[in-house]
């Protein structure tokens, strides 16, 4: 399994037991998604390996308490310290309507209310306190920040998504 195959779930912050049992920070919104899974990928070493899992269940909220198997001492667990856990693509739950996945939207074009053809999407910048589409126009990079207010439609069918910014603020990359 390839990590571009795959979606960041969480992170293994803490052992909870002497027996193996770990505790994951999960990246998500809705931890009871992912609270009786199977099985998940474990980044170790630079590649996503499977691994099955004998019990699970939430802890503090964000936080999922995980029994692995094959994982029966602390220094099993001590050796998972700090991993990232994935899980595939297809796992993801399904958004309706203007929602989106990051992964989803790239390579959709953007189209201003105003300016019109905006560009292509090439990535998000989810780094700053307010996320923001990276588009590019002809070689030019535009932000536009990910603002439910900016955001008209989403049209995932033909990959487009409407934005109305305000008046100039396109233009601020443009000009010369």
């Amino acid at each position: 399994m390839q990590k571009t195959d795959c979606f960041f779930l969480g992170k293994i912050v803490k052992k909870y037991s002497f027996k193996g049992e770990l505790l994951v920070k999960l990246d998500t919104d809705e931890p009871a998604l992912y609270e009786n899974m199977d099985s998940v990928f474990i980044e170790v070493r630079d590649k996503l390996l499977p691994f099955f899992i004998e019990s699970s269940q939430l802890h503090k909220s964000e936080l999922l308490r995980i029994k692995f198997e094959d994982v029966d001492t602390e220094e099993d667990a001590d050796s998972l310290m700090k991993s990232g856990l994935y899980l595939p693509l297809e796992f993801l739950p399904k958004l309706e309507d203007d929602k989106f996945y990051f992964h989803e939207i790239i390579g959709f074009k953007v189209e201003d209310k105003n300016f019109g053809h905006v560009g292509v999407i090439t990535s998000i910048n989810d780094a700053t306190a307010q996320s923001l589409f990276e588009i590019d126009r002809d070689g030019i990079e535009i932000l536009i920040p990910m603002n439910d207010a900016f955001i008209s439609k989403v049209d995932k069918k033909n990959k487009i998504i409407f934005v109305d910014t305000p008046e100039g603020l396109i233009d601020l990359y443009l000009e010369e």
